[in-house]
Parts: C-alpha cells; structure tokens; sequence
C-alpha cells in the first residue's frame, strides 16, 4: 500500500501497561485502526449534593470521575493479502491481538497458580492480585492511568479454520485519579500531568464577553 509523499503521519492510540511499583513499560498495545468515536463521561464530585449544607455548594470532593468509551475494530484483510510475510495472522487469524486485548482484565495464570499455591499452604489473608497499571493513550495531551470497567467482543468473520478475522472490540475505561492512586504513585503522577495539560489548554481558549451574551455586565 502506497502513501502520498505529503500525507501527515497519522498516530494511534492505544494503552500502555506499566509495572506499579518500578514504573517499568511492560507492553505497549497500539489499536490497528483508530476509532471514529471516542465518549466521555465525566461526573462531577461535588461536595454539596442535592440537598447538601449551603456552606458547601461550591466546594468540590475530588476531581470528577472520567469514564471513556470506545470501540475498536481489527481486521486481517491486509495481511492476509501478504500471506507469506504473516504467517501467524494465517495460523491463527486476529486471535493474537484479541488475546493481548483481553489480558488486560485477566490474572496471569501463574498469579492464579501461586494464589492456590497459598490458599492450600493455610496462608489465612490472601492479598488481591495486582494488575499492571494501564495508561491510555490518545495523543499527547492524554496520557491517563485507567481501570477496565467493561469489555465485549464481537466477532464478524472467520476464516475456514473459524479463527476470527474481523472484530469489534468495545472498551469502557475508567480514569484514576489521585483520589484513588495517591500523589506519591507513578498514575497519581500521570493524572496531575493530565489535568495541568487539561488546565493550559482551556488557557488557549478565546475568552468570551458580556455583548455576546445580549448583555452590559453584572
């Protein structure tokens, strides 16, 4: 496939998985093809409620709770044009890229085999088991820690061997904030980063006046 020698290079999102305690990259997973909609839901934390003290109406709890939504869809129409030089997309169809997806809401298996191994030694308190953080990433203006809240799969077309080769993979991601990490931890870190890159951009913004809105002032 040829490019016109002009053509802005188009970058991709994607999420990136860290160690949560040496910060180190563990994977990157970049998405094959960049969503044509990205929504966002962001619930304010207010301290005063509904019917909350009057003292407290313009007071905030925290930062509001940010949720993403996003559908992403992978295709093997192209590499299997090439079968020769993807010999693993003809093996196995787009179930590689599936399984990378969907490890990011699984426990590895020996994190489960060393969690039998403790529950059958007597260990009495068994600790969670810890996931890498995740960071989604959409340009450089977010970079955000996140938690997987819900995730499907919808597979549309399959090959003779009935491996997938077209799906729709649709992901809810909740943003973590200090609130949750803390302001010493590395995604605690990277949320503040977020929201001062949230702050200078809304000081780029052209400033409105009262003759907009009909009226003299106040």
């Amino acid at each position: 496939m040829t490019t016109f020698p002009n053509a802005p290079k188009v970058l991709k999102g994607g999420i990136a998985l860290i160690d949560p305690v040496s910060a180190q990259v563990r994977r990157i997973i970049a998405l094959q093809y960049n969503p044509d909609s990205l929504t966002r839901t962001l619930q304010i934390q207010g301290a005063g409620g509904d019917e909350g003290n009057r003292s407290e109406a313009m007071r905030f709890k925290g930062p509001a709770v940010e949720t993403f939504k996003l559908d992403a869809e992978i295709d093997a129409a192209d590499q299997l044009e090439f079968p020769d030089q993807h010999r693993a997309v003809v093996e196995n169809g787009i179930q590689p890229q599936l399984a990378v997806l969907e490890s990011l809401i699984y426990p590895t298996s020996n994190q489960l085999l060393n969690r039998n191994t403790m529950a059958q030694s007597g260990t009495l308190e068994i600790a969670p088991m810890e996931a890498p953080l995740a960071l989604f990433i959409w340009s450089r203006h977010r970079i955000v820690p996140v938690r997987v809240t819900d995730f499907s799969v919808t597979e549309e077309a399959f090959d003779p061997s009935l491996n997938p080769i077209r799906a729709k993979v649709s992901i809810g991601l909740r943003v973590l904030s200090v609130d949750d990490l803390g302001f010493a931890h590395k995604g605690g870190g990277l949320f503040m980063s977020y929201l001062q890159a949230k702050e200078r951009l809304a000081g780029k913004a052209q400033a409105g006046s009262f003759s907009t809105l009909g009226i003299g002032g106040l």
